[in-house]
């Protein structure tokens, strides 16, 4: 069950509307690192939770915290547009086959289809993908995707700050940027509670898997397959290929890219897949 409140969950005002800081506002609400999408992986990892239950609880509520930041930034999307709607109808009006100039660089759906209003898209228009919501039933799994969820979407709010001088706007965007540290360390927060005080205790994923069943030769083995001579790392210790792994269950060490398999040989195509007569009559010539 959901209740609204018909009051933003902080302030949104804009000083100065511009109509292509709302086109870049739309990466944050429709884009793969936007709000839509870190609020539906955690409310379908939460409504798919299985077992603490304060993990479900935990996860709801910050789904459901990320609707009202949609809220915020499709209302900043809004009032960026709303200055403009004279000149945007009056150039639509005029004709001008030009759709760049249209909104002066913004993106005329958003007057075309949106009325003036926010849409469920990126910064390009694209509508929103929903298999970029990870829900995967591992909850050690789903946290490592929520971390990065909110740093890429931390990461696109601060390019987002520096792209405008409006008061306003900065002042949204703090408070966005501030909840996604917030998200951020919360998630590493359960990934340290499941390791039992250390977030490398959950490796590997899952761990319920017995480990004697992998090929525990190949465990914690850097492969490089760079065949040119690396001279930046001669002498230098790199963390993944010497010393204990990070879950301390082996040792890290490099070896060079070799082949442990044979050459791939299929089976002639079959006649009723139509190949042509050529690839029937040389499908075993080693030639």
């Amino acid at each position: 069950m959901f209740f609204h409140d018909n009051r933003l969950q902080y302030k949104v005002r804009v000083d100065k509307p511009n109509p292509q800081f709302a086109k870049a506002l739309q990466q944050a609400i429709g884009g793969v690192e936007g709000e839509i999408r870190v609020c539906l992986q955690y409310l379908f990892q939460g409504w798919n939770s299985r077992g603490p239950v304060r993990y479900r609880d935990m996860l709801l509520s910050t789904g459901t915290e990320e609707i009202g930041h949609i809220e915020m930034l499709a209302t900043a999307v809004a009032l960026n547009l709303e200055g403009s709607s004279s000149s945007v109808i009056e150039d639509i009006v005029g004709g001008d086959s030009l759709m760049e100039k249209i909104v002066g660089g913004g993106d005329p759906r958003h007057f075309l289809s949106g009325g003036l209003g926010a849409l469920a898209a990126d910064a390009n228009g694209v509508p929103f993908n929903g298999s970029w919501v990870v829900s995967s039933g591992n909850i050690a799994a789903d946290m490592y995707a929520n971390v990065m969820a909110e740093s890429t979407g931390r990461v696109l709010a601060t390019r987002l700050y520096e792209l405008t001088d409006d008061a306003g706007m900065k002042d949204m965007l703090s408070f966005l940027i501030a909840r996604d540290t917030m998200h951020q360390q919360q998630w590493l927060a359960v990934l340290e509670e499941l390791g039992h005080g250390s977030t490398n205790g959950v490796l590997p994923i899952p761990n319920s898997f017995p480990q004697s069943n992998e090929n525990q030769d190949f465990s914690y083995v850097f492969v490089n397959s760079d065949v040119t001579p690396d001279q930046r790392s001669e002498g230098q210790d790199r963390r993944w290929t010497h010393g204990p792994s990070l879950d301390g269950k082996g040792q890290f060490r490099e070896e060079k890219a070799q082949p442990y398999g044979d050459e791939p040989m299929l089976a002639p195509p079959k006649p009723e897949g139509y190949a042509q007569v050529e690839q029937m009559q040389k499908a075993n010539d080693p030639s």
